[in-house]
């Protein structure tokens, strides 16, 4: 069997791709981008589980759904399990695949080489805070989008293009625990709105992010990590 470390995964997302999709987020991310939307994902040696696990719990989506999005955390930091996991979901489905990774390009090219046909599109680069915000699917500009196969140019092409600002950017869900969480694309300072207006409406607000890192060392641009 072959490990991972999962964050969760959901059925339907609606904003990370076209269609209705599976949602797969890695646990463990290195980069800590700051401002980072999936803060709670940072955190290493959380959320062990197998591939074969993931793959009998979504069995049932796939025949429902019209792509597989891959985020984190970052995926390409469990490099294996990634590559297991695409060719399991390759075999069984006839939709595209998109993979989020907050690496650039060169850093992941000897994966790529090792999923050639496992992934139709991918975005790189890490998140920045103070870049614009204008290309669908990207949470600011420096990301770039990279279309891999005929499939995924068939799919995705039309996301080159700057974002519709009228579109939803959330989806919103709710676990069992009374959680609330985000999935897609929010635009800049939403949740610093949305964390005043609930203290001003009288409700206490916590977060999941981990907070295991120094503040300093979370405000670090994310290139020196690429340095």
């Amino acid at each position: 069997m072959t490990a991972i470390n999962l964050s969760r995964i959901h059925f339907p997302v609606s904003a990370l791709g076209p269609g209705r999709r599976i949602g797969i987020w890695f646990q463990g991310c290195s980069l800590r981008c700051p401002g980072c939307i999936s803060a709670d994902t940072w955190a290493h040696g959380k959320g062990r589980t197998t591939i074969e696990a993931i793959i009998g719990a979504i069995a049932p989506w796939l025949v429902q759904a019209d792509g597989v999005t891959i985020s984190g955390g970052e995926p390409f930091e469990q490099p294996e399990a990634l590559l297991t996991l695409l060719a399991e979901i390759r075999e069984r489905f006839g939709g595209d695949v998109l993979v989020y990774s907050g690496l650039e390009l060169s850093d992941i090219g000897g994966v790529l080489v090792r999923a050639r046909g496992l992934v139709d599109a991918l975005i790189t680069g890490p998140y920045r805070h103070d870049e614009p915000q204008t290309l669908a699917l990207r949470s600011s500009d420096n990301q770039q989008l990279h279309l891999l196969t005929k499939f995924g140019r068939a799919r995705f092409a039309r996301f080159e293009k700057p974002m519709p600002r009228d579109k939803p950017a959330l989806d919103v869900m709710f676990d069992d625990d009374g959680t609330i969480w985000f999935a897609g694309i929010p635009r800049r300072d939403d949740f610093q709105r949305l964390h005043t207006n609930l203290e001003t409406a009288g409700h206490q607000v916590a977060t999941s992010a981990d907070r295991s890192i120094g503040k300093a060392k979370q405000q670090r641009d994310c290139r020196s990590k690429h340095d």
